[in-house]
């Protein structure tokens, strides 16, 4: 069961069950509510795949709920000329930050970290009251945050 938390605005959250669909049901929230942001072609594809690898993370490292918030905004700490953001959150109840390694050729896990790294413009890590939270941002190109 999805526990939806909010979807109106400026942001959507969520919190899924750690369980074996969860990865497959954060994808499909995901994909819709950048669908209904029109930001689906502009940072669809991205979204998804990294919040798909955090989730993973989760799935794999923490038991508990699964927490992925997506919120459209302007970057706390840039210049405003840096332009608008989505910015992301996965969180989950394991304090311990992930860890980034250099995964071999042949090695079935270990880049999901790798990949928000290199394709996130910034991304983090911080501990909440009740485990911790992984964040990136994409930038928004071209996009007006008053334009709904």
């Amino acid at each position: 069961m999805v526990g939806v938390i909010d979807t109106d605005g400026d942001r959507a959250e969520w919190t899924f069950p750690a369980e074996a669909d969860a990865v497959r049901t954060a994808r499909h929230a995901v994909r819709n509510a950048l669908r209904a942001w029109g930001l689906l072609d502009a940072v669809g594809d991205m979204t998804v795949l990294l919040v798909s690898e955090l989730v993973t993370n989760s799935l794999r490292y923490a038991s508990g709920p699964i927490g992925v918030r997506l919120v459209r905004c302007d970057p706390a700490g840039l210049p405003p000329a840096t332009g608008p953001v989505l910015l992301v959150e996965v969180s989950d109840p394991l304090p311990d930050p992930p860890l980034a390694r250099l995964a071999g050729p042949d090695d079935e896990g270990g880049r999901g970290m790798q990949l928000v790294a290199c394709s996130a413009r910034r991304w983090g890590t911080r501990l909440g009251r009740t485990g911790k939270t992984v964040w990136f941002e994409l930038a928004l190109p071209g996009y007006d945050l008053t334009r709904d």
